[in-house]
C-alpha cells in the first residue's frame, strides 16, 4: 500500500505536535520527528524545511480562534477569563510551541517577526483582562493569570482535558 503525500504530511504534523508539546520546539529535531513517524529526516525535510514551517502550519489553525477570542464582545471580565481558559485547554498541545517566545525578552524581538506577533497577542489578551485604567492589583493578578494558564496548560499534557479545564477555571476565578 502506498501512502499519499497528504497522509504523510498529516502524520508528520501529528508527530511534531506531540513532540513539541512534550519536549518543546527547540529540543525537537527533524530527526526526532522522522523517527516518530518511521521516515528518514530527508523525507520529513522534503515536506517541511526548515523546521519553522512545521511550527507555522501547526499554529495556523489556531490563528483564527485567537482572533475570534480577541474580537468577541464579553459582558464581563469573568466571561472573557472563561473563554481564555477554554482556548488554553483546547490548544494546549500547541501552546508550548510559543512558550519560549512568550517568555522571551520583548527588547530582543524584531518588529513583524513571529515573536512580535505572539507578543502582540499576549499584550492584547492582557489589555482585555485589565480593562481601562487598571489598579496595580488587577495588573498583577492579570499577569499571574496569564502565567498560570500558560504553564498549567503545558505542564499537564498527561491529564484529561476536563480535569485541566476544571482546575484552571477554579484557579482563574481566584484571580
Amino acid at each position: 500500500m502506498t501512502t499519499s503525500s497528504d497522509d504523510t504530511r498529516t502524520r508528520i504534523l501529528a508527530a511534531a505536535r506531540e513532540l513539541f508539546a512534550e519536549r518543546g520546539y527547540a529540543a525537537t529535531s527533524l530527526s526526532d520527528i522522522a523517527a516518530a513517524v518511521g521516515l528518514t529526516k530527508t523525507a520529513v525535510a522534503y515536506h517541511f524545511h526548515p523546521k519553522d514551517r512545521l511550527a507555522l502550519e501547526l499554529l495556523s489553525p489556531v490563528a483564527g480562534d485567537m482572533l475570534a477570542l480577541l474580537d468577541a464582545p464579553y459582558a464581563s471580565r469573568g466571561e472573557f477569563v472563561e473563554a481564555l481558559v477554554e482556548f488554553a485547554v483546547r490548544y494546549r498541545s500547541v501552546i508550548r510551541l510559543f512558550m519560549e517566545d512568550l517568555a522571551a525578552d520583548d527588547a530582543t524581538t524584531t518588529p513583524g517577526s513571529e515573536r512580535d506577533q505572539i507578543a502582540t497577542f499576549r499584550d492584547t489578551i492582557y489589555a482585555k483582562l485589565v480593562g481601562d485604567d487598571p489598579s496595580p492589583e488587577i495588573r498583577l493578578k492579570s499577569w499571574a493569570l496569564l502565567g498560570a494558564l500558560q504553564w498549567g496548560a503545558v505542564k499537564t499534557m498527561d491529564l484529561p482535558e476536563e480535569q485541566v479545564r476544571a482546575a484552571l477555571l477554579e484557579a482563574a476565578r481566584s484571580f
